[in-house]
């Protein structure tokens, strides 16, 4: 069965830095080739990537992901009934939620405690766990909870909700008309598997392509109040980071996405519309995106020098054995000219040996006279000419599979 994988391989230098970090505070790294590399793990990255899509998409095609599902519905609620005091608009949206996923929406004991202790208002209850639902899905569960508990009714909706028709309305209102974000990187409902969506999208941890070392910066603050008489650090401390060429590589299940956010239903609007959108704003999103970690710190704002996009019609394929064994720095310094010979020499070859047909597609946006070996690999490209590319041929396939 021929399949729409779009494939995103991308090359970029990082400064010292410490962009995810462990536990200690020291950058994550993996052990590759039998040697340490920089890594930059996978939800790092995928975190980064949903939120540039805030730039990116309006925010009716996102979704929240929050443990504070009754706050979130609540405000949905009293938006459609200003009436409402928002402590019953709180509970109408537990009581909603509960029986639109199965999970308990409940007061966390901890916060129980601290209200009882202190006297303060109730806490509103939460899942157990963070919840991800699309700002449309919401919408949809306020105006049934709005219907069913008029003016705040809640034994009213709970009778409402009794009424099998009126619960599957609500169970269907959390698994249609899902956000971007939701069909693009999944969703887990722990106590209804059925509400369970799988990701259209597999994001690699990002790994340097040569050995790298932590290092350690060592630093102090100066008291601004001190007179010259007082010598001495206010404060000292020491902060872990380093630098690499990191390769990162992400997979995109076009017909996956495609059956996740449904068909276009505007007039004039083609039914392939929405992942043609959602394929679009994921490559955007993934190759401008930047984990945060320490940013304010290391100031460490880079782009890529290099972007290989496939499509593909068999499998996702990563090119990260290119660099099993680490680059070798170079005789002037750096290792992004040897990075680039290396997947130059590596792609042809490994597509040569699988029999990759020719219908494979291949886009090259590239920067600099390093990355000039990648340029016969594909058709060369801008950012805005790529994604343009992307959408049309993402349309074309998902056109030919109707």
């Amino acid at each position: 069965m021929t399949r729409t994988i779009l494939d995103v391989h991308v090359l970029q230098t990082v400064p010292p830095s410490n962009l995810n970090r462990d536990d200690t505070g020291t950058p994550k790294t993996a052990t590759y080739g039998g040697v340490r590399r920089a890594r930059v793990s996978s939800q790092a990255w995928k975190r980064a990537t949903r939120k540039a899509f805030d730039d990116l998409l309006p925010a009716s095609e996102l979704g929240v992901r929050t443990k504070k599902v009754a706050e979130a519905l609540a405000e949905r609620i009293t938006a459609l009934d200003s009436t409402l005091d928002a402590s019953l608009a709180v509970e109408l949206a537990a009581e909603m939620m509960q029986t639109a996923t199965g999970s308990k929406i409940e007061v966390p004991k901890r916060k129980a405690k601290a209200g009882d202790e202190d006297g303060e208002k109730a806490a509103a209850p939460e899942s157990a766990y963070l919840m991800f639902l699309s700002k449309r899905q919401l919408d949809a569960l306020a105006a049934l909870a709005v219907e069913g508990g008029p003016g705040g009714d809640l034994p009213a909706l709970k009778k409402f909700l009794k009424d099998k028709d009126n619960k599957s309305r609500a169970r269907q209102a959390v698994d249609t008309r899902h956000s971007v974000d939701i069909a693009l990187f999944g969703r887990m409902v722990a106590d209804s598997s059925d509400l369970n969506v799988d990701a259209a999208t597999q994001v690699a941890h990002a790994i340097g392509v040569h050995r790298t070392e932590i290092e350690s910066d060592y630093y102090t603050a100066v008291d601004d109040r001190n007179t010259e008489d007082e010598s001495g650090a206010g404060m000292i401390g020491s902060i872990d980071f380093n630098s690499a060429t990191l390769y990162r590589y992400a997979a995109v299940d076009v017909d996956a996405l495609h059956r996740n956010l449904g068909l276009g239903l505007r007039d004039g609007e083609s039914p392939s519309t929405p992942a043609e959108k959602a394929t679009a704003a994921f490559v955007e999103a993934f190759v401008n995106s930047l984990p945060t970690g320490k940013i304010n710190t290391f100031g460490n704002h880079t782009l890529p020098a290099a972007v290989i996009v496939k499509l593909r019609t068999r499998r996702p394929v990563s090119f990260v054995d290119a660099f099993e064994e680490p680059v070798r720095r170079g005789e002037s310094g750096g290792f992004l000219a040897e990075s680039c010979k290396r997947l130059a020499q590596h792609v042809p070859e490994l597509e040569r040996a699988y029999d990759e047909p020719e219908s494979t597609r291949t886009w090259v946006m590239r920067v600099g006279a390093d990355t000039k070996p990648l340029a016969a690999l594909g058709t060369e490209v801008t950012l805005s000419e790529l994604l343009a590319d992307v959408r049309e041929a993402v349309a074309a396939q998902l056109g030919a599979g109707a």
